[in-house]
């Protein structure tokens, strides 16, 4: 019931999960329109922040294993790096409808945090050069900023280059 409660009250499951493992976190909220071409790319501007700095949460099916992928809005996934940096073969992007079920959420709110079931995930090296990132809250609309150590730590990501350009 209290779970609920705070998903009343504003909450996802990602924020319910942050606040859970007591991790400093901010959330932004932001007017989602559904005519932008790109949820995340929206997203920076929306909070007046560098595409660098905000990561959107991809599924991919890497060897029949679904894995999330955390790479910067301002470039792209590169599947064989993905699928190298979990020991595959080769990976490709997962079934958007799969991708909801699994994760629990929408795409475009995809968050790597707090999903239906815990998937492997990787984070793009690159967070590192950054003190907080931004990643979905778990809505459009919604986006929770946070240390790229925590990130990694509570979806237990392991950091490769898997971002391009």
């Amino acid at each position: 019931m209290a779970k609920k409660k705070q998903q009343q009250q504003g909450g996802t499951p990602a924020t319910v999960a942050l606040t859970a493992a007591g991790v400093t976190y901010t959330v932004h909220s932001y007017d989602h329109d559904p005519a932008h071409p790109s949820y995340g790319e929206e997203a920076a501007e929306a909070m007046g922040v560098s595409p660098d700095r905000v990561f959107k949460t991809l599924v991919a099916d890497v060897d029949g294993t679904l894995t999330v992928a955390v790479v910067p809005v301002a470039g792209s996934l590169d599947l064989k790096a993905l699928a190298s940096a979990v020991g595959g073969k080769r990976a490709a992007m997962a079934d958007p409808a799969l991708a909801e079920r699994t994760t629990g959420y929408v795409r475009g709110g995809i968050s790597p945090l707090g999903q239906r079931k815990k998937l492997p995930t990787v984070l793009d090296a690159s967070a590192a050069a950054h003190a907080t990132i931004c990643v979905s809250a778990g809505r459009r609309g919604l986006e929770v900023e946070l240390a790229p150590d925590d990130l990694a730590r509570l979806t237990g990501a392991v950091r490769a280059p898997i971002g391009r350009g």
